[in-house]
C-alpha cells in the first residue's frame, strides 16, 4: 500500500509544519505504507521524504523533467520517476497510490488535492482523500466548503468524503477506516434524477 502526499516545496512559516511532515513520514513507515510524492528535496516535501527514508521506508518521487532540470529533485529516493508534463505526473501519482493526503502547501497542493477529490466525486476512484490540518491551516478552506454546501454547489455526501484531521496519527486512522461505499457517484446520481423528472 502507498499513500500520495501533496505538500509544499516551501517549509512554511511555522516549525510545526516540518515537525508534522517528519511525523507523518515516520508513521507511514511504521504502518507499512509507502510514500508517493512530488519528488523534491526541499521544503515539506524534502522533510517528509527524508523521514521516510531515515525510518527505512519506501519513497517514490514523481517529477516532470523541467523540474528535474532545476536541480530540486531528491537524489536519495527509493525511486524517482520522471514525466514529460505535470498532467502525466498527476496521473502517475494517482495510479501508484491507494490514498491521498494534502499537507499545508501552496496553490499547486490545492490544485492536486482538489483534482483527485473531484475524480472521487465523479466515481473515477474510491480511495480516501484527506487534509492534514496542521495548526489549523485548512480551517478557512473547511468553512468555504461548508458555504458551498449551504449554497447547494456541493452535496453534503461529497463534503464528508474529504477527511480532515489535525494530527498525522488520527488522519491515518481515519483513512484506514474509510469505506468506499460512503463515496457516491455524482454523475450516476444526476442521471437518475434526470430520468425521474
Amino acid at each position: 500500500m502507498r499513500y500520495c502526499v501533496f505538500c509544499g516545496s516551501s517549509a512554511g512559516s511555522r516549525p510545526e509544519y516540518i515537525v508534522a511532515a517528519r511525523e507523518l513520514g515516520r508513521l507511514l513507515v511504521q504502518r507499512g505504507i509507502g510514500l508517493v510524492y512530488g519528488g523534491a528535496s526541499v521544503g515539506l516535501m524534502g522533510a517528509l521524504a527524508d523521514a521516510v527514508l531515515e525510518t527505512g521506508g519506501e519513497a517514490i518521487g514523481v517529477m516532470p523533467q523541467f523540474l528535474v532540470d532545476h536541480e530540486i529533485a531528491h537524489r536519495g529516493l527509493t525511486e524517482l520517476r520522471v514525466t514529460r508534463s505535470m498532467h502525466e505526473r498527476k496521473a502517475l501519482m494517482a495510479s501508484l497510490s491507494d490514498g491521498f493526503i494534502a499537507m499545508p502547501g501552496g496553490i499547486g497542493t490545492l490544485e492536486e488535492i482538489f483534482e483527485i477529490w473531484t475524480w472521487a466525486q465523479l466515481g473515477r476512484h474510491h480511495k480516501p482523500c484527506a487534509l492534514l490540518n496542521t495548526c489549523g491551516f485548512y480551517d478557512g478552506l473547511g468553512c468555504f466548503l461548508d458555504t458551498q454546501v449551504e449554497e447547494k454547489f456541493l452535496r453534503p455526501a461529497h463534503r464528508t468524503t474529504l477527511l480532515c484531521e489535525s494530527a498525522p496519527s488520527t488522519l491515518l486512522a481515519a483513512m484506514h477506516n474509510f469505506r468506499p461505499a460512503a463515496n457516491s457517484n455524482a454523475i450516476a446520481e444526476k442521471l437518475r434524477v434526470n430520468k425521474s423528472e
